[in-house]
């Protein structure tokens, strides 16, 4: 569980970057519920991305937010409008390991462009960094610009391609 927002990760020295009643902070156990839901709703929004189907194969859905958020390497932030949760991230990465994992980021469709996903990532790279990491790592699906463009923002680039084809029938 995050231990806290990282102070280094955005510069509020203007006051906060969000309009009134918007935040970004550190999960807690009471946004378990709307977490659980949030999950739901982006699982839902990939079932009929290219490349969604194997995704969802492959990354299984947290489920258990509450077993979740204890666990030392598992980090979580939550993009929050007027009390409601619109948006998280979760990051896995252990004090000392030199990379960190993104392994789900996803903001409601009517919250994006207010910058939830840009401070998400920045406080998962200075967790990262202050947990002795040099490197963040993550995925995009083939055609999610918005992803692509949230990563590319922060100086995250691909490095890798995976391709692949079904081929028992």
């Amino acid at each position: 569980m995050s231990d806290g927002f990282p102070a280094s990760a955005v510069d509020t020295s203007g006051g906060s970057p969000f309009p009134e009643g918007c935040e970004v902070r550190s999960v807690r156990l009471d946004d378990a519920g709307q977490l659980a839901e949030l999950e739901t709703e982006a699982r839902d929004a990939l079932v009929d991305a290219r490349g969604g189907a194997s995704l969802l194969e492959e990354q299984p859905a947290v489920g258990d937010w509450v077993a979740l958020m204890p666990l030392p390497e598992m980090h979580t932030w939550v993009a929050v409008i007027d009390g409601v949760v619109v948006g998280y991230l979760v990051l896995r990465h252990a004090a000392g390991d030199p990379t960190g994992i993104v392994d789900q980021v996803y903001v409601q469709p009517e919250a994006r462009e207010i910058g939830f996903g840009d401070v998400m990532l920045a406080a998962a790279i200075c967790c990262i960094r202050d947990g002795g990491g040099m490197r963040v790592e993550s995925f995009a699906l083939p055609g999610d610009r918005d992803t692509k463009n949230l990563y590319e923002r922060a100086g995250v680039t691909a490095r890798k391609i995976i391709v692949s084809k079904r081929i028992d029938g």
